[in-house]
């Protein structure tokens, strides 16, 4: 990867292939694809304009960020229709490298590809990873001074930034407690998240606790596993209360 920084922004040149897809029309295919920290969590692709295979009509819309400048609107036509503003460009930027590049709208799109391989939420973060291991440490989840769950079989993930996650046998977890949420979340890491409300006595705990009954194949571990935020409730690690850590979760 090459990189370049202004400022705050982090802009790097990826050797991954990208392929977007919409409609079942390809909208672009590159081998120059660049990837750009609008935020410090995960990066965002954006390609160059000569990769396209689609039309872009500019839509009189224009957007202004502090470390990108201006930024003009543009509709994706394809033969088989139109997605209203699922399109930026940055003619202007302070950010050279940008001048020669588009912003696909993620969710605009139908399907994203890395090479052969669909990816979903986000890009990758190159400089994150996920390591899943097996453990025999004692792991105790408490609310309110209630047991919720016991475990001395865990499957703890480590993520880049944030803190170990510790992944339970539902067999080891008091599914009495436990009601399925409506929320569902997606990872590009592990993939969509089931989501349970806790409830102890008459008190709700909702969204405490989720886990991955399909994940996607990197993260095939904590399949069927029962995590719970360490930010929210009470883990004894080998007999130890933890800290709960400061994170975006919290």
């Amino acid at each position: 990867m090459t990189e370049a920084r202004r400022g705050r922004v982090s802009v790097e040149t990826s050797q991954k292939r990208v392929r977007v897809y919409l409609g079942g029309y390809l909208v672009a295919d590159t081998v120059r694809p660049v990837l750009l920290w609008e935020n410090p969590h995960y990066p965002t692709y954006y390609l160059p304009v000569a990769d396209l295979r689609v039309k872009l009509e500019p839509n009189g819309d224009i957007r202004h960020s502090p470390s990108r400048g201006d930024a003009t609107g543009y509709d994706i036509v394809t033969d088989g229709g139109t997605a209203t503003g699922a399109a930026l460009r940055y003619h202007d930027s302070p950010i050279t490298e940008l001048h020669d590049l588009v912003r696909l709208e993620w969710a605009a799109m139908d399907e994203w590809f890395e090479e052969d391989e669909p990816i979903y939420v986000h890009p990758r973060n190159p400089y994150s990873r996920v390591d899943i291991l097996a453990s025999s440490r004692h792991i105790r989840v408490a609310i309110d001074g209630v047991t919720v769950a016991e475990s001395h079989t865990p499957r703890i993930l480590f993520e880049t930034g944030l803190p170990a996650r510790y992944y339970l046998p539902m067999t080891d977890v008091r599914m009495d407690l436990l009601h399925p949420s409506d929320t569902h979340t997606s990872c590009p890491y592990k993939g969509t998240a089931d989501y349970w409300t806790i409830q102890i006595g008459d008190t709700q705990y909702p969204d405490h606790a989720w886990g991955y009954r399909t994940p996607l194949p990197e993260s095939q571990k904590v399949a069927g596993l029962i995590c719970f935020y360490n930010e929210k409730v009470d883990i004894y690690l080998d007999g130890r209360l933890q800290e709960r850590p400061p994170s975006p979760f919290s």
